[in-house]
């Protein structure tokens, strides 16, 4: 048998180029991060620079490019792509805001309501009965469960810590005190039906739901319109969300709760930079008030002459947006 050396004909690699769709402010963030970061610790080099870092890890969370094939196009190892991953993720991780500074920055600039939803992120489903807690009724599948703030545009300002997938929105939201962290900066919060109970306050509530309707009891007319002016002001929510699940890598995420902790806190950093939600136009700020004023109201039966001050909006002008949800 004759040995040779030479490599079998189109057996070289090949690299092709791939659009990232962030910012440049996005990649300059993540270089000057690395940088100040290799400065502390006083890292003599890095065998490409950071600038050149930086996009690795970004393709790799963005669209979930196999470590491997990035360490080839870029003559490096597969385990050194996975540490500068890893790296990034734990001091983008550190930039997330804790609940508390979230809430005060909020109150700081003048607004009064933040929306709060929850949200499962899909996770490989792994065999045995120690999984079994990771998995949600609700959405039939195996995941992670996160509780997140958004403020009125939807640009999320929180995320909380990963639990189970069979976690109940109430049961997270009371492990991380939200009510008594919103009664502290004097906030108010829109949130779906999932959080029913959570803020029993029926003269002073601080979390405002929609109606549930039952076998027994039917919505009325007022109810519905409510619901469907609760709607209008919780939609930006979801577009949080969405812009926060656009980073592919969450496809293959593993059911580990800290490792999925961070990733999550450090790709709400990244989706605050790729995404500058514009602020609310002119009005905006009164409508979602007048929202939880109308809620408020149909919720507890109080007239339109006695509503609290708290709110903003005049019981007249709840009620005139009440009877024309189209201007609400």
């Amino acid at each position: 048998m004759t040995k040779t050396k030479k490599h079998a004909e189109g057996t070289c690699p090949l690299v092709y180029q791939c659009r990232l769709p962030l910012s440049t402010r996005t990649v300059n963030h993540l270089a000057d991060l690395l940088q100040r970061h290799l400065k502390a610790i006083q890292s003599r080099w890095r065998i490409l620079p950071p600038g050149k870092i930086a996009v690795i890890v970004l393709a790799v969370l963005r669209h979930d490019q196999r470590l491997a094939d990035m360490a080839g196009g870029n003559n490096v190892s597969e385990s050194t792509v996975r540490r500068w991953r890893d790296e990034l993720i734990t001091l983008l991780a550190a930039q997330a805001p804790r609940l508390d500074r979230a809430l005060k920055k909020i109150a700081k600039q003048g607004k009064e309501v933040v929306l709060l939803d929850g949200t499962l992120i899909a996770t490989q489903r792994r065999t045995g009965k120690a999984d079994r807690r990771n998995y949600s009724g609700k959405h039939h599948h195996h995941g992670l469960h996160f509780l997140a703030l958004t403020e009125e545009g939807g640009r999320l300002i929180w995320i909380s810590a990963a639990r189970p997938g069979r976690t109940h929105d109430n049961t997270a939201a009371r492990h991380d005190r939200i009510l008594a962290h919103l009664r502290a900066t004097r906030l108010g919060a829109l949130a779906e039906l999932g959080f029913r109970g959570l803020d029993n306050d029926v003269l002073d509530p601080v979390i405002v739901t929609g109606f549930h309707a039952s076998r027994t009891h039917k919505l009325t007319p007022g109810e519905k319109t409510a619901n469907r002016v609760l709607a209008v002001g919780r939609a930006p929510v979801e577009h949080g969300f969405a812009h926060l699940k656009n980073w592919r890598t969450l496809t293959k995420l593993r059911t580990d709760p800290a490792h999925a902790t961070r990733l999550l806190r450090a790709l709400l950093v990244l989706t605050n930079l790729a995404h500058r939600i514009s602020t609310p136009r002119a009005g905006t700020r009164g409508k979602v008030e007048v929202l939880a004023a109308i809620v408020f109201g149909a919720t507890s039966g109080c007239a339109c002459n006695q509503l609290p001050p708290g709110f903003g909006p005049s019981g007249v002008t709840a009620f005139r947006r009440f009877t024309d949800p189209s201007d609400a």
